[in-house]
């Protein structure tokens, strides 16, 4: 490594490293998004579950898990959870009984009401045409991450 390089690699900082800015505006998420879901009776996870099952009601575990890059192993246990709290029922496919299907309960879809006056877009600082220019930035660098790991494999 020439001179010139190890001097531009010692003066790299935290904050150039875009995985660190995806990281922190995360926890800055999480915290805003805290006192939602605190009224909610909510995590994070179980919240973004409930919206994946607004937008598609009655789908298996697999597809949920895809859709919100959760393994099973992780999944399972949030669904348990929703379960118990009313908003969800879990039951075996009738016609595959290999597959579990995930439906909201009327408790389920309700909790749309509340949460979706909710939004956090206000929140963000951005006009309407830069969120939609960041979100869509973002999941592009997700599928590609995504991609590059695959391809790995």
């Amino acid at each position: 490594m020439k001179s010139t390089e190890k001097t531009a690699a010692a003066e790299v900082k935290l904050s150039d490293f875009l995985c660190f800015a995806v990281y922190s505006a995360n926890l800055a998420f999480g915290k805003a998004y805290k006192p939602i879901l605190e009224e909610l009776g909510l995590t994070y996870t179980q919240y973004i579950t409930i919206i994946a099952l607004w937008e598609e009601d009655n789908q298996t575990v697999g597809s949920l898990g895809e859709k919100l890059f959760l393994e099973s192993n992780t999944l399972t246990p949030i669904l348990k959870k929703l379960e118990v709290m009313g908003y969800l029922k879990r039951q075996r496919d009738p016609e595959d009984e290999r597959q579990v299907r995930v439906s909201l309960t009327k408790n389920g879809r309700r909790l749309r009401e509340r949460g979706l006056n909710m939004d956090l877009v206000e929140a963000t600082g951005l006009a309407p045409g830069e969120f939609a220019k960041v979100q869509k930035a973002i999941v592009t660098l997700r599928n590609n991450l995504v991609e590059s790991v695959q391809n790995e494999e």
